[in-house]
This record gives structure tokens, C-alpha cells and sequence, in this order.
């Protein structure tokens, strides 16, 4: 049986406020609207700090929600911050191995190895940097200790809020109260419409179809290498972009599991190649995205070859291989950046405040970092070391000048057509 220890990373020997500290702490309750990495990474901060929380995640289980997700230093120090010691080490062992190049390696429809792009960001780990994950493992991997606050299929409807609480309402009649709303509900964030209704969702024109394929060794024998290095793109005359990315675990993942967690369940997953095929804004290669979204896993894949049917046979091939059965559309879309808002004890995270098109591989890597940090900004409030709308005012002005511009830089439509754009952040 995993035993997990959760302990106090902060000295709260001095902390000012009625009673302990600890006393402060466990009277101070969270609610978490969204049960994805970002809301589940600020569960488990707060649980290791010793913070009650709660979490309410509409959907009745771990449903599949994309595939391979890109780490980076954002993602890895918030997982190590946030997440007991063996949780991180199975999140480690189950993350990619280290590619020969950490790059973007960008190729033509022929072939040729054309540019590459460094990532955004410096590696997560000196010994085992630049990885990525299987989103669904890592998802599961940060549910586990979680079962006593983790309440899945409830929907959350709106918050009402005052000075002294707030209360999360919730589509079955029922609600909870507790002293913060967490939102961490993604792109379409009902507390977010509520607290922030003038922050508007974009479509950005760009359709896609992801897909997987079982990664053999015969497979990789007959691929470039540089389809296997930190992520590939490959292009052709007509602005098509097809994304690829190899999920080659450091470790079986039963194997890390049965050591690390034994009675975590988390389902094994073996090698693949994870592509993604997109057509540029206004193109009418791909059907409507209602056709789309109803078309059978067949005519899916026939749009996805029709696409692709004079390139090279070597990239064609990453198509023609792919499974049927695991092919997504994919609408994407982002958020403008909210003007400045005043600290209330309604407060957000992640694809709730800055959905952003996957162009640098950073939305999941960010949540995480706002994870941690407002993890430690309502560990500090909770022990009265800090007013509690001062925590979030400060969480929230880092967040702004933080991840803003990596928002502004990513929804830019070049970051997506244009492989070798690297935008300046300064």
C-alpha cells in the first residue's frame, strides 16, 4: 500500500493570528472547480501543506483529453513543489526519455530537415530534462491520495461570494462553502464568465485531428531521427502542419507503478507517436467542425490521407499508420488577455484565465505553475502570515506579468503556421 506523507514546507513558528498556525490551516477550506492537472496539482499543494480543499470536476471519471503533453522547468519544479516524493519519482520515471536534441525540429512534406526552434524555456530536471508525459497518466498519477476531496460528475453553475466566504453552487441543487473558489476549469470556466464576463473566447481559425501510433522498432528504424528529438513539425506549400511527438516511457509503466504506488490505479501505456494534423484559418480541406465531430473514426482518417497524399511516403506514412480509433478534432481557440481585475476570494488558474493555442507547449507546464504558486499564497494566508486578499492580489499580479506574455506570444497566428517563429517575451 503507498503511504504518502504530506508536511509543512513553510516555518510557521512566528505566524501572527488567533491559536496555532496549524489550527489556522485546518480551518482554512478551499473549493477547486476542475479536476485537470492545474486544479489537482493545487489539491495536492495544499494537501502536503497541511490546507483543507476540496475539488468538484464535472466529468465522472478521468476522461481522455489529448495525449502527449510537453514538460518544461514551469511544469517540473510545480510538480516537485506540489506532489508527495514518490508521486514526483513515478511522475519522472513514466515521463519520455531524454531526446538527442531538445528542439523543435522542423522538416518539409519531403523529408528534408529544414530548421529547428528552441524550446521557451530551460530544461525541467539536469538529469532528466526536457520529457514529456502521457497527459492521462499524469492525470491519474496526481489523483492518487486524493479520494477523500476528489468529487467527480459535479458541475459547478456559479459562486456567490462576500466578505466573510463564498459558496460554489452546483448543478444537482446542492453547493459547499468554504473560505476561496478556486477556478481551474478550463477555456470555458463558468466562474471565470461569471467573475470576468468581458474576456472573450477566439477561435483562431485553425482545425486539427490528432492521432496515435503504436511506436514499434521497426517504425523507428524507418523514421528520421529527428522526428524523435523534443518535437518535430513538418510543413508543405499549402500552409498544412502536421505536428509529431514520441511518448517513449524512461520506464514501463506498470513496472514504475508496481514499485512507486502499487495500489495507484493508473493504466498502462506503451510507446507511441502522437500526431497532429491542422489546416491554416480558412482553409476548406477539412469538413465543418460539426461534419467533423460526428464523422466515424474511417472518414476521419481518410480526410487526414486525402491531406497528406503527395508528400513523402516516409511522412505520409506517420498518417497512414495512425489508429482510427484514437483520432480527435480539434477546435482551437484562446483567451485575450483580462484587463487587471481587484483580489476577491473568487480567484483562477490555468485554461481558465489564459487558454492558449499549443503552439510552445506551455498550457499545461503554466497551470502547474500557478498551481504551486497559489498553493503557497493560501498556505501563507491560511496561517495568517499574510491577509488572505493580499495572497491572492500577489498571486495574481505574478501571474499577470508571468504568463501574459507567453498568452500574447502563442495566440500571435504565427506562432502556429510559422515553425521557426520564436517570439521576444522581454
Amino acid at each position: 500500500m503507498i503511504h504518502l506523507t504530506y508536511y509543512e514546507e513553510v516555518d510557521v513558528s512566528s505566524a501572527p493570528g488567533k491559536g496555532t498556525a496549524d489550527y489556522a490551516a485546518k480551518s482554512f477550506h478551499v473549493l477547486i472547480v476542475g479536476g485537470g492537472i492545474g486544479g489537482l496539482g493545487l489539491a495536492q499543494g495544499l494537501r502536503k501543506s497541511g490546507v483543507s480543499c476540496a475539488v468538484y470536476e464535472s466529468a465522472p471519471e478521468v476522461v481522455r483529453s489529448g495525449y502527449r503533453l510537453h514538460m518544461n522547468s514551469d511544469g517540473g519544479r510545480a510538480l516537485q513543489q506540489c506532489l508527495p516524493e514518490p508521486l514526483y519519482e513515478l511522475y519522472a520515471q513514466t515521463s519520455t526519455a531524454t531526446p538527442r536534441r531538445a528542439l523543435m525540429v522542423h522538416f518539409d512534406h519531403l523529408g528534408n530537415e529544414v530548421g529547428t526552434r528552441p524550446h521557451l524555456d530551460p530544461p525541467n530536471d539536469p538529469v532528466r530534462p526536457h520529457t514529456a508525459v502521457n497527459r492521462r497518466t499524469l492525470r491519474q498519477i496526481m489523483m492518487v491520495g486524493l479520494k477523500d476531496v476528489l468529487h467527480l460528475g459535479r458541475t459547478a453553475t456559479g459562486f456567490m461570494a462576500d466578505g466573510d466566504g463564498v459558496r460554489l453552487l452546483l448543478a444537482d441543487g446542492s453547493s459547499a462553502t468554504g473560505d476561496v473558489l478556486v477556478a481551474a476549469d478550463g477555456i470555458n470556466s463558468v466562474i471565470r464568465r461569471q467573475l470576468l464576463p468581458g474576456v472573450p473566447v477566439v477561435d483562431s481559425g485553425l482545425r486539427g485531428l490528432y492521432a496515435l501510433a503504436p511506436l514499434t522498432d521497426e517504425m523507428v528504424a524507418t523514421l528520421p531521427a529527428g522526428l524523435f528529438d523534443g518535437f518535430a513539425m513538418i510543413s508543405d506549400p499549402k500552409g498544412t502542419l502536421l505536428v509529431c511527438g514520441a511518448y517513449r516511457p524512461r520506464r514501463p509503466i506498470a513496472e514504475a507503478v508496481a514499485d512507486l504506488a502499487p495500489d495507484a490505479e493508473i493504466d498502462p501505456v506503451g510507446p507511441y507517436l502522437m500526431t497532429g494534423l491542422f489546416t491554416p484559418p480558412g482553409s476548406d480541406v477539412f469538413p465543418g467542425g460539426a461534419e467533423l465531430w460526428s464523422a466515424t473514426a474511417d472518414a476521419r482518417h481518410n480526410v487526414m490521407r486525402a491531406v497528406v497524399d503527395d508528400w513523402h511516403p516516409v511522412m505520409s506514412g506517420l498518417v497512414e499508420r495512425a489508429d482510427p480509433a484514437t483520432i480527435i478534432p480539434v477546435t482551437v481557440r484562446h483567451l485575450e488577455q483580462a484587463e487587471p481585475w481587484p483580489a476577491s476570494r473568487v480567484t483562477l488558474l490555468g485554461d481558465a484565465i489564459h487558454a492558449m493555442p499549443p503552439a510552445y507547449g506551455t498550457g499545461g507546464n503554466l497551470a502547474l505553475r500557478d498551481a504551486a504558486s497559489l498553493a503557497r499564497a493560501l498556505t501563507q494566508a491560511a496561517r495568517g502570515q499574510v491577509p488572505l486578499l493580499e495572497a491572492i492580489g500577489a498571486y495574481e499580479a505574478e501571474m499577470r506579468a508571468e504568463v501574459f506574455p507567453i498568452l500574447r506570444a502563442a495566440s500571435d497566428p504565427r506562432a502556429s503556421t510559422v515553425p521557426e517563429f520564436l517570439p521576444d517575451l522581454q
